[in-house]
Parts: structure tokens; C-alpha cells; sequence
């Protein structure tokens, strides 16, 4: 069995950045990450004005079902092929990843709380709240570096579709966290070793041990 903990919040918000964190914190022997983003809807039979025009800052855009099927899959012990998306593209490649089951699986998504299907299935659930100017300008360095976006075209997602659902869908998603960590009272590796503590007393585990 695993204990699968979410980490969520807004687009940027530092999540990811917070559950690799929690990841090297627990150890490759102890823990293993999966993140929602994987799990969006393949759009190859679309033009790409029409992809283009998707709102996938919208629950639709995603694959819930089979995401749902993987974690169950990962929380029974058993290995998943987590599909592997294509940003620039919005398609799936035809190549999968494998994901082997661990003690620990800390799973990465903006609305991992939004759905209700998907809030009973985690054991710890860990908001990042961080501020909007924050994020767009975090949102822009990465979509235009990684994901071949031009800086217009991130600002304008970000007012039509990534703000509105931010406000609808995952900011009211924050009232199902376990715990929720203000981008600006807490540095990421803090809020990291707040999380693994709870994460040995809920498992039981004895705390590490430090040399002298």
C-alpha cells in the first residue's frame, strides 16, 4: 500500500517545486512523484487554432478517469505507464513512463482538490497559496522557455482562462488541504520538512537519525 499525498495550488505557485522537495527530503528507496499535468486530454484530432482555443485550465481538459485508475493502481502497490504529454503540441506521445509503487507517492497538480471524485483518494493534502502577480510572472519564464509560448499568447491564457478558473475551481479547492503553506511566510525547503515530518507520524516511522 501507498500513502499518496497531493500537492496543489495555483499555476506557478511553487507545487512542484515544493513536491520535488518532498521527494529528495524522503528518498528515491522511500517515495516517488506523479503529477497530474501528465494526464491531460490528447487534442491530435483538433486543428491547432482549435487546440489553441482549449481551456486547459478547466477540470474537462483532464484525463480524471485514468488518473483516478493509476492512483488507485499506485496505492494497491502496483506499477502504472503514466502517459507522457507534449505542451507544445497538446498531444500524448506514444511513449509511456513507468511508475513503480512506493511507501510514499507525492502526486503534483492544480486541481488535484477540484474534483470530488479525486479528494478522498489522497491521505495528506498540501495547498501552496502564492500571489497572482507571482505566478504570471513565473507562468511567463516557463512557457516561454520550455514550452515554446510566446509571451503574449501566456498573458493573454492567463487572463482568459487561467485566472478565471484559478478563482472558480482551485482557490475554493484549498478548503480541503490538510495543510496550506502562504508563499510568503514559509521558504519551500521549510514547508518540505513540515510536510515529511507529518508524513513519519502518520506512517509511524521512527524520526531520522543525524551524526555527529
Amino acid at each position: 500500500m501507498s500513502f499518496l499525498v497531493a500537492v496543489c495550488g495555483g499555476s506557478c505557485s511553487g507545487k512542484s517545486t515544493l513536491a520535488a522537495r518532498i521527494l529528495r527530503l524522503l528518498g528515491p528507496a522511500t517515495a516517488s512523484l506523479l503529477a497530474f499535468d501528465s494526464y491531460y486530454l490528447d487534442q491530435r484530432t483538433l486543428t491547432p487554432l482549435e487546440r489553441a482555443e482549449v481551456n486547459y485550465d478547466h477540470p474537462s481538459s483532464l484525463d480524471v478517469e485514468l488518473f483516478s485508475n493509476h492512483l488507485g493502481r499506485l496505492a494497491a502497490g502496483k506499477p502504472i505507464d503514466c502517459p507522457v504529454y507534449d505542451f507544445a503540441t497538446h498531444t500524448r506521445l506514444d511513449e509511456t513512463r513507468r511508475i513503480d509503487p512506493a511507501p510514499v507517492v507525492v502526486v503534483d497538480g492544480i486541481l488535484l482538490l477540484a474534483d470530488d471524485r479525486l479528494v478522498p483518494r489522497f491521505d495528506m493534502r498540501i495547498y501552496r497559496q502564492c500571489p497572482e502577480e507571482v505566478r504570471l510572472d513565473r507562468r511567463i519564464e516557463r512557457d516561454v522557455m520550455y514550452r515554446g509560448r510566446t509571451e503574449d499568447s501566456v498573458r493573454k491564457q492567463f487572463a482568459t482562462t487561467v485566472k478565471p478558473m484559478h478563482d472558480q475551481f482551485v482557490a475554493p479547492s484549498s478548503q480541503y488541504a490538510d495543510v496550506v503553506f502562504q508563499h510568503e511566510d514559509i521558504e519551500v525547503h521549510d514547508a518540505a520538512v513540515i510536510v515529511v515530518d507529518r508524513i513519519r507520524r502518520e506512517l509511524n516511522w521512527p524520526a531520522p537519525t543525524t551524526g555527529r
